[in-house]
């Protein structure tokens, strides 16, 4: 026999023997949650005008932009962990139908132009006059067609973003819920759950900026409805792994006895949603003064959910089943 083919294959995982299990540390992490974040922002804000007119509140008229700022530092987090950050330009040579960070790629692609026609859109004439001053000469003639769109078809504009909002939500749990390594990010519900969670951050978001009355009641309901099913949604994982084979029991007890369980029942579940479900909930009832408590815990457990799971995920792999 001829050795050196030989090949071994191991299901051997040692934190301190193997310690490049763990490659993606806190730049996903920022990326994750300010990705949902963004998604949020631009599906409730593209939403609420679908839905009541164009807002009153200040924030509405420079949230797409806001929006893109945030955006580009979660990207610039994702730029920072790339082994090979100037390759990036190879995601855009070509397009995979199957790969999760194929659809992500595009997808960030076609938020910009989107969320900047939503933008100029939503200004003044004297704030999109101000945008115009910056345009180039040479460009100014594109502009003008531009900015005649943003504002002539602006029902299908808030269309499309509303849904590509949507689908970056997503993205931001497919791109881990795809690969079935890690069984701890093994699950079909962990794109609709980063989904529901990146509208509830998105709303806090919003509740943070100081909205008019009636649309932060509406963003609020919104968010409550958010919290409720991401609540259901982290149930329904739990239970999907404990009642699943050995492999996925052993990611569920991650979360359920396991080196996890204190910190994400903790920050994710009670401080993340409960806490602020139930002041929500009060505040309504009651008719009591909003506070920035809830919108603050909120974001708080979003990002944590983000970083536990990702932690989690990387400290599971495939067990030897006897």
């Amino acid at each position: 026999m001829n050795t050196t083919l030989l090949e071994s294959v191991t299901t051997r995982a040692n934190h301190l023997i193997d310690p490049g299990l763990a490659i993606w540390g806190w730049q996903i992490t920022v990326y994750l949650f300010l990705g949902g974040m963004v998604a949020g922002i631009l599906s409730l804000s593209a939403l609420l005008e679908l839905r009541h007119g164009k807002p009153s509140s200040p924030i509405f008229r420079t949230a797409p932009f806001v929006a893109l700022g945030i955006l580009s530092l979660g990207m610039g987090a994702l730029f920072l962990d790339l082994e090979y950050p100037f390759h990036v330009w190879r995601f855009y040579t070509r397009f995979q139908l199957a790969s999760p960070m194929s659809w992500g790629s595009w997808i960030l692609v076609a938020v910009y132009p989107a969320a900047f026609v939503f933008g100029l859109g939503s200004l003044d004439d004297s704030g999109r006059s101000f945008v115009r001053s910056w345009v180039p000469k040479n460009l100014e003639g594109l502009y003008d067609r531009v900015e005649k769109h943003a504002i002539e078809r602006r029902r299908e504009i808030l269309t499309g973003v509303f849904f590509i909002g949507l689908g970056l939500g997503v993205y931001t749990g497919l791109l881990l819920g795809t690969m079935a390594a890690r069984l701890q990010w093994n699950s079909a519900l962990l794109g609709p759950l980063f989904l529901v969670s990146g509208l509830s951050t998105g709303a806090a978001f919003l509740l943070l900026t100081g909205l008019h009355e009636e649309e932060r009641k509406r963003i609020v309901r919104w968010d409550v409805n958010a919290i409720g099913t991401e609540l259901v949604l982290i149930l329904l994982m739990l239970i999907g792994f404990g009642y699943g084979t050995e492999s996925a029991r052993f990611a569920a007890s991650n979360f359920l006895g396991g080196p996890y369980t204190p910190v994400f029942w903790s920050l994710v579940v009670v401080l993340g949603l409960v806490v602020p479900l139930l002041m929500e909930a009060v505040e309504a009832k009651r008719h009591l003064p909003f506070t920035l408590v809830t919108p603050a815990l909120v974001l708080v457990g979003g990002l944590a959910l983000r970083a536990i799971l990702l932690a989690a995920g990387q400290d599971s792999a495939f067990r030897l089943i006897p």
